[in-house]
């Protein structure tokens, strides 16, 4: 007969241990991916991207009813025929005048309106803010005839004027949105302290703001600038004089319904697409710092 001493002095079962966990699978460092991994599909992507470019500096530079695969001997016969014989030098001036006029407009009239977006609160702010949303969805061909029945009417067809302002409407809500947000990472607390010190609203905004939004307004700058120099639509709409004409349509006009000189097509690309890689070159610090703060609100 077992007794309830006996059954307290028997010793208790050992607690059953847990199974261990299943080990996570490591996900590889980036030093531990195969470099092969890496530079394929970059060294896939140069070739696709770096071959056109290649092709268009072929035919600039080599002598006409040349087939060689190489850029020797080199002639710049082609550069000097756009240049003077087709009228590349007012065409690139008219561009530089649009697209320098088109940043300065769209910068200001942006920094007006996204400071008033992020610092004031009004009864239609938010119906506003959709509309400028909305209207990226509007392509610029739907734009063209309201605006050609509007310059018209102001007797500007035919006037750099026109496609300036065209221009800067048509890039003027992106950039409002982004100078917006840009505004709103900058402490609010930083113009009050302005203004207790006898700033007005103007001057603090100026000497206290100003300064911090370098790279959301190269970013908006540069952007209005590139889109203007490549726009084709307005300058062929608005400009039907030849000493007005853009760069853009100075290229389609060495296109013709019987031939196309290749030759003269290359350098006119190359003189188009140089000043846009100097302008890149130059602000890409700038512009990718731009373009992350303004996108996102801090």
């Amino acid at each position: 007969m077992i007794t309830k001493e006996a059954t307290a002095a028997a010793p208790a079962p050992a607690p059953v241990a847990p199974a261990p966990p299943r080990p996570r699978r490591k996900r590889p460092a980036w030093d531990e991916v195969p470099r092969w991994q890496i530079y394929l599909p970059l060294g896939i992507y140069l070739i696709f991207t770096l071959i056109p470019f290649y092709w268009i500096v072929l035919f600039a530079v080599r002598p006409a009813g040349s087939t060689s695969l190489l850029p020797w001997p080199m002639t710049t016969e082609h550069f000097e025929k756009v240049w003077t014989d087709r009228g590349f030098g007012t065409y690139f001036q008219n561009s530089v005048y649009v697209g320098l006029a088109t940043l300065v407009m769209t910068t200001l009239v942006a920094l007006a309106g996204g400071y008033a977006l992020a610092r004031f609160d009004f009864r239609i702010k938010r119906g506003f803010m959709l509309a400028l949303l909305c209207s990226q969805f509007v392509p610029g061909a739907l734009l063209l005839v309201p605006l050609f029945e509007i310059f018209a009417g102001l007797q500007m067809i035919n006037s750099l004027g026109s496609v300036i302002i065209a221009e800067t409407v048509f890039q003027l809500p992106l950039s409002i949105i982004l100078i917006s947000n840009f505004i709103k990472n900058v402490p609010y607390s930083l113009e009050e302290a302005a203004w207790v010190d006898g700033c007005g609203r103007f001057r603090a905004f100026r000497i206290v703001v100003l300064p911090l939004l370098r790279p959301g307004l190269i970013a908006v700058g540069s952007f209005a600038f590139v889109h203007s120099w490549n726009h084709f639509l307005f300058a062929l709409m608005f400009l039907n004089n030849q000493h007005k004409q853009t760069i853009p349509v100075g290229l389609n006009s060495l296109m013709s319904a019987d031939s196309v000189d290749l030759g003269a097509l290359a350098a006119g690309g190359i003189v188009a697409a140089v000043p846009v890689v100097i302008v890149f070159a130059f602000i890409q610090k700038w512009l990718i710092t731009g373009f992350s703060a303004g996108a996102v609100k801090g």
